[in-house]
């Protein structure tokens, strides 16, 4: 005997019958109501989507079939009425009195599925998160000969099923009574009802109405014809300023026949980081899924906000979101592309909105073209730099400059921006996000372009040398300058440049600042640390303080002769020039600038004091 019929052999000689689980209701509505649902407003999405999803199963077989459902609030509770496919008896068995059973499944149903939106039984589960007494009152329309049926049920998992004479109910479909729970009355209030009944249900495809007032709203706002198209573009702002909050710089079409997807993105007016996820309405099937979608669109969208309508995308357990998937994958990619072809739209005809666009959404859009080649040619005329010339794109900056030089920092462009401009060499702030990116990917889209970082030594090379005779002449205060700023790792050079206001100027780069960084770790380290941190010393250039030679006050500098005037001098120069380049003062710095002051005026006083 092999080891599967032994097994087999040895279940059906187990004198222990199987066992069924218990459910405890409450239980169950309590997980429901605090981990699946995020409100206990999905109570209302729950009955919409039943009867929309019976008047769904009866046109199947008779398209002809009244499409209604009805909502009537009053006296704390709720009475859902639709002209549905109905239930028989045996229906109620199957579909209400074992959970987790989907209407999908029964018999007779099934060709019905592609149009359903939820489960029967777990929909009406899902009102106990607001009813401690929920009344279902049905009658088939496959079955026209089956008595109307009646299902009670209360929230401690007991319920009754009893015919009712056909009087009771003389036309197809379902009505579900809800009685509300202690504290939940406010749900069930009619203007919450109503409230509910037209943020979940405006795009539903039947007649829905709260009382005698109609909540549907057909044609979407994005489907409706308009005289023009510039009429379209003042009801779409509107519809977004009703939605979202806002009134949208534009609004672009997300149509995706072959997924289903029909709706409109509209463009924040203001600007928002990239690390904020934007969120999005999503209607499945006309009814609302969520408000909160975040994985809708690619992450460079982040300054759109979208509403749409689908048929193809697969909602997770609790309604609430989007199940991640190929379909959403691909969907994403779709409605990137649409976004794309919007911009490159507008640059190829309406510059002035393409314009008005990017002064607030220019980081978004530099997002997306480091990463799309094409994107970063068809933009590269219109995205904004921060330069020496002032604020332009890079094709115009690369037609006036034959090497596009960048810093990877605004520290360092502030630091060589007013030098290397008075010396002719035009430079771009590469160090807002993104920008060194989309700089080095220049010469891949523009060929021909010459790329070049600017580091100290290049500034330096572009300063004019002084005369061999001249600088000879101050070579004992270039040295007493030396002296005193080779504790703080900095060099002391002569050139002469514009602009003549400048009396000096402190240079370095990041190998310089990794250089001094490690130097003073090592000052402070114990002898195994400090002797590893110096192992790492390299060759870095240090960083150097350039003196202007034609600047009046270094000229006056230079011609002192005492050595302790020098110094103090030479450390108040080095402080001007780290303020003026805008770098962050270490400690060393902070002490060296009140050093130099004080310094400077007890020599002040000695001399107003004749000494």
């Amino acid at each position: 005997m092999d080891s599967q019929s032994s097994q087999s052999s040895q279940t059906s000689q187990s004198p222990h019958p199987p066992h069924t689980f218990q459910v405890d209701l409450r239980g169950l509505v309590d997980l429901l109501s605090h981990h699946l649902y995020s409100s206990p407003k999905v109570y209302l999405r729950e009955l919409l989507q039943n009867a929309v999803d019976a008047v769904t199963a009866r046109r199947a077989a008779e398209p002809d079939a009244p499409a209604r459902v009805r909502l009537h609030a009053a006296d704390g509770g709720l009475r859902v009425e639709d002209s549905g496919v109905g239930l028989t008896e045996s229906d109620v068995h199957d579909l209400l009195a074992t959970i987790g059973r989907s209407s999908k499944r029964a018999e007779g149903l099934q060709e019905a599925r592609s149009g359903f939106l939820g489960q029967f039984g777990i929909g009406l589960l899902a009102c106990f998160v607001v009813a401690e007494r929920i009344r279902v009152v049905s009658r088939s329309a496959r079955t026209p000969d089956a008595p109307p049926v009646e299902w009670t049920a209360r929230d401690d998992g007991s319920y009754t099923v009893r015919t009712l004479p056909g009087a009771e109910r003389p036309e197809p479909g379902t009505t579900v009574y809800l009685t509300a729970r202690a504290g939940a009355a406010e749900w069930l209030s009619p203007e919450r009802v109503r409230t509910l009944a037209r943020d979940f249900g405006s795009l539903l495809p039947y007649d829905v109405r709260v009382g005698e007032e109609r909540i549907t709203d057909l044609p979407a706002p994005w489907d409706r014809p308009y005289p023009s198209p510039a009429t379209r573009r003042v009801a779409l702002a509107r519809h977004c300023h009703e939605l979202f909050g806002f009134t949208p710089l534009d609004s672009i079409d997300l149509d995706v026949p072959v997924a289903g997807v029909r709706g409109v993105a509209y463009v924040l007016p203001s600007a928002v980081s990239p690390a904020q996820r934007a969120t999005h309405r999503v209607h499945l099937k006309g009814m609302l899924l969520t408000e909160r979608a975040e994985q809708l669109l690619p992450d460079w969208a982040f300054f759109v906000r979208c509403v749409l309508d689908t048929d193809s995308l697969r909602p997770t357990a609790s309604r609430e979101s989007l199940y991640e998937d190929e379909t959403l994958a691909a969907v994403r990619d779709a409605l990137g592309e649409r976004i794309r072809s919007w911009l490159t739209g507008l640059a190829a005809g309406d510059p002035e909105r393409l314009a008005a666009f990017l002064a607030v959404h220019h980081l978004g859009v530099k997002s997306l073209a480091r990463h799309d080649g094409d994107m970063l040619r068809t933009m590269l005329p219109w995205l904004p730099f921060e330069t020496t010339d002032g604020q332009l794109s890079l094709e115009e900056f690369a037609q006036r400059h034959p090497v596009v030089h960048f810093t990877r920092t605004v520290e360092e462009y502030r630091q060589v921006a007013p030098i290397a401009s008075a010396q002719g060499v035009g430079v771009v702030n590469g160090g807002y996000t993104y920008d060194s990116e989309l700089i080095e990917a220049l010469p891949r889209v523009r060929p021909g372009t010459v790329v070049a970082e600017l580091d100290a030594d290049t500034v330096t090379a572009h300063l004019d040398a002084v005369e061999p005779a001249e600088e000879l002449a101050l070579s004992g205060f270039l040295a007493a300058a030396r002296a005193k700023l080779d504790p703080l790792g900095c060099d002391v050079v002569l050139r002469a440049f514009h602009p003549l206001s400048v009396p000096a100027l402190h240079l370095d780069d990041r190998a310089a600042r990794h250089e001094q960084a490690r130097a003073e770790a090592e000052e402070r380290a114990d002898d195994l640390w400090a002797g590893i941190l110096g192992s790492l010393r390299g060759s870095a250039p240090r960083a150097r303080l350039v003196l202007n030679h034609l600047n009046p006050l270094i000229r006056r500098i230079g011609s002192l002769g005492d050595p302790e005037l020098i110094g103090t001098a030479t450390e108040s120069l080095y402080g001007q020039a780290l303020l003026r380049a805008q770098r962050p003062l270490r400690p060393a710095d902070s002490a060296l600038l009140n050093r130099a002051f004080i310094g400077l005026l007890e020599w002040a006083t000695h001399g107003g004091n004749g000494h």
